[in-house]
């Protein structure tokens, strides 16, 4: 298994609703795994999405079969700005009624400001490469991506240890028992950080500890 520790530097303000308090909208300090597989471009989704609900499930599973797998960022330095947007209406008349969609119309967006670095990792059987940009968030934003080391550990630990990176908890295998974590509450899945584990894991020379058999386990009878 090669592991690909990458690092993302925001070139755009990037914003995402974690939290809404009122007509604020708050961006929080990490990255799902979610929408960073879609920005490196391992998966994808129809251009126009009638409903505007995500296909997680049908969509990200496909990766387990090529054992490609992103793990949620985690902030190294972040700031934020605070902006006000507003959607405008062309009509000249216009009926108040009741959205179809929880779309703000306008408010307060708390994003992560142009400068914001993070890190995360992409366990994948064969070597693999990122995209120098992506684009992320409600506004597409742009963010460069660099590797920063790229490590293939021979052996698979069992026992107790400390994951370095945030972990989704739908994507942990059966055999991989959570003692204790922080947990990061955030949409659609929320995350653990500083999570100390039973079970087996991969050991990189720095020392630091990834949790082996990580998969995209949407559907829980997997």
């Amino acid at each position: 298994m090669h592991i690909t520790h990458c690092r993302l530097c925001l070139h755009e303000n990037l914003f995402y609703a974690t939290r809404e308090i009122g007509r604020l909208y708050e961006t929080g300090r990490y990255l799902h795994n979610y929408g960073l597989t879609y920005a490196l471009g391992l998966s994808t989704s129809p251009y126009f999405n009638a409903t505007a609900v995500p296909r997680y499930v049908e969509e990200l599973p496909v990766l387990n079969d090529r054992q490609l797998y992103v793990t949620p960022a985690c902030p190294l330095t972040v700031t934020f700005e605070l902006n006000t947007f507003k959607y405008a209406d062309n009509r000249y008349r216009v009926k108040m009624e009741p959205g179809s969609r929880n779309t703000p119309s306008f408010g307060r967006a708390k994003e992560l400001a142009v400068g914001s670095t993070f890190e995360f990792m992409v366990l994948s059987a064969e070597l693999w490469q990122p995209p120098k940009w992506v684009r992320l968030g409600k506004w597409m934003s742009k963010a460069a991506v660099e590797v920063v080391n790229v490590e293939r550990p021979m052996e698979v630990y069992t026992g107790e240890f400390t994951a370095t990176m945030p972990i989704n908890p739908l994507d942990l295998p059966p055999d991989c028992y959570v003692l204790a974590y922080d947990l990061i509450s955030m949409p659609p899945v929320s995350l653990m950080d500083n999570t100390q584990c039973r079970g087996p894991h991969y050991r990189l020379s720095d020392k630091r500890c990834i949790p082996a058999g990580l998969a995209y386990r949407l559907n829980r009878d997997e």
